[in-house]
């Protein structure tokens, strides 16, 4: 018999789609979790391969832990509410099915959240390139001191923008704002930003490398389109409403505001010029313009500054040399050098 809602600590929630190669590997290491009380909620997604059979087979040998949504497929953003919907855990945590955790994941992110009642807790991880199996980088793996997102509004921005890294406090998640219009690419970090906007409580850490995430050629994280480009424009205003809707704090609006500058002025002008982008120096000036006008505390803001990079670290002093290129018209010589270094060296530095 199934555990009771009471009983179950984590939910975990995987979205498969076309994922038959990696998936049993994804489910051993969630089925091992150290931690007993949990439940794996997988979304087969309309997938075309043998996800659907493969999911099956682990139910009938773990029908204490693990639950299957078939559906069509709708993408991983309502597949994630579809599962959240269904979750009965204290805690809602993710994992795309072609990564895989490290056996204490799930124990040391509860352990970690509970000790202080966390909104959110959240591990580091390690890139590792899928063909060669070479680690490209380990993130957030060195110490960092919790905070309140109330508080230090500003920390937002030094978290990366995936979920499978985190656990979330699952009344957070079930009470969120959906977004009418989720973009192809950036969904992550905006489910992500709509969490911290519904509670601005504790985020803690375990700098640990707890989760494997595979770095595959061809993925759609390393191509964009200017159709997605405008979608992903549209999704971030629907958030900003959202933010001002809730009555967020000056200090919370300039965090988002400079989010908004690392992930559309950098990251997204970063994925164009990995897709051939026809015109990158006209994209970046673009992406100047629609932060100008819709977030426009990014070129004065109190995080993108010298002593807030002096005093938070190294995500920070990144965003700031990001920032001088940027407003100097240098980005795409500086995008290139970027990737000239990281595929002579084989190595992942992270804006």
């Amino acid at each position: 018999m199934s555990a009771s809602q009471h009983d179950v600590k984590i939910s975990f929630i995987v979205p498969c789609y076309n994922v038959e190669r990696y998936l049993p590997k994804c489910l051993a290491s969630l089925v091992g979790q150290t931690l007993q009380d949990i439940e794996i909620i997988c979304i087969n997604d309309g997938s075309p391969d043998k996800c659907l059979d493969i999911l099956r087979e682990w139910e009938s040998r773990h029908p204490d832990k693990i639950v299957i949504i078939d559906k069509q497929n709708e993408g991983v953003w309502r597949g994630r509410w579809d599962g959240i919907a269904l979750a009965r855990g204290e805690y809602i945590g993710f994992l795309d099915s072609d990564d895989y955790a490290e056996p204490d994941f799930a124990e040391l992110l509860y352990n970690a959240a509970k000790g202080c009642d966390a909104s959110v807790a959240i591990c580091g991880f390690s890139r590792i390139d899928l063909d060669t199996g070479h680690t490209l980088s380990h993130e957030l793996c060195t110490p960092r001191d919790s905070f309140s997102i109330d508080d230090e509004p500003g920390r937002i921005i030094e978290l990366n923008g995936a979920p499978w890294n985190k656990l979330f406090r699952a009344s957070t998640l079930k009470g969120m704002r959906d977004l009418a219009s989720p973009p192809p690419v950036l969904d992550d970090l905006l489910f992500q930003l709509l969490a911290y906007l519904e509670d601005r409580g504790e985020v803690t850490f375990v700098p640990l490398p707890l989760v494997n995430y595979m770095v595959r050629s061809g993925s759609i994280i390393n191509s964009v389109t200017k159709e997605q480009v405008k979608a992903v424009y549209d999704a971030f205003l629907e958030v900003r409403e959202a933010y001002v809707a809730k009555g967020a704090s000056k200090e919370l609006m300039e965090a988002l505001d400079a989010t908004a500058f690392l992930h559309l002025g950098i990251s997204l002008n970063y994925r164009l010029s990995c897709s051939s982008a026809p015109d990158l120096s006209q994209a970046v000036a673009r992406s100047k313009e629609y932060l100008d006008k819709n977030f426009p505390t990014w070129r004065h803001s109190p995080y993108v500054c010298g002593r807030y990079a002096r005093l938070h670290g190294p995500s920070y002093k990144r965003l700031l040399i990001s920032s001088r290129m940027f407003r100097a018209g240098l980005l795409v010589p500086f995008l290139n050098a970027y990737k000239l270094v990281t595929e002579a060296a084989r190595i992942d530095i992270k804006w």
